[in-house]
């Protein structure tokens, strides 16, 4: 009995189809990269039976969309132990975003849920790395096919990085070029 009560004690949040990078960028409105400047665990404004967090983005860097020098989303917790630790958003946090559009009661998550959020953090080496809830798991897969469908050729480096990198930590500078690369001919704007 408690072997079949662990996962679903463990399951936290949504389940969502697994996307890779490409599909991420696609869906996203915004994304950019910063410092977790505010997080503040609230009812929904017009709604107070929703659970929020309330999320400030001091903006380093932006990618797609303009989100200007600071970035505010509401994300719905659906999770009640979410509310507790204002679900895993921490001030001072270094992340990098690939945001979905706000919905009509100004609810946004990052695209994917955690598959576009990703923790920028050192690495033993003391290298700067991004680490998306799914442990980057999927992140390129089919990447190469729907990226040639497109139009869009890698680099000979970024080929080799999505080629060899199955899962887990990814340097940040690759995955900064790798968005700038998925902009395409046209670029993302």
């Amino acid at each position: 009995m408690v072997c079949l009560a662990s996962p679903a004690a463990a399951q936290r949040g949504a389940l969502t189809r697994p996307r890779n990078l490409s599909e991420l960028v696609d869906q996203s409105e915004t994304i950019l990269r910063g410092h977790v400047a505010t997080v503040v665990v609230e009812p929904h404004p017009q709604f107070a039976n929703i659970h929020t967090v309330l999320v400030t983005v001091r903006v380093e860097e932006s990618f797609k969309g303009a989100p200007g020098s600071t970035f505010t989303f509401r994300q719905f917790i659906w999770d009640a132990r979410d509310r507790l630790d204002a679900a895993g958003y921490r001030k001072g946090q270094h992340l990098l975003l690939l945001m979905n559009p706000a919905s009509p009661i100004g609810l946004a998550s990052p695209a994917g849920i955690e598959q576009g959020r990703f923790r920028i953090v050192r690495d033993s080496a003391g290298r700067e790395v991004a680490v998306n809830g799914a442990a980057n798991r999927g992140l390129f897969l089919n990447l190469a096919t729907q990226l040639e469908k497109k139009g869009i050729r890698l680099s000979v480096e970024m080929s080799r990085v999505v080629a060899e990198q199955p899962a887990g930590p990814l340097r940040i500078d690759d995955l900064r070029q790798l968005l700038r690369e998925l902009r395409g001919p046209r670029g993302v704007q």
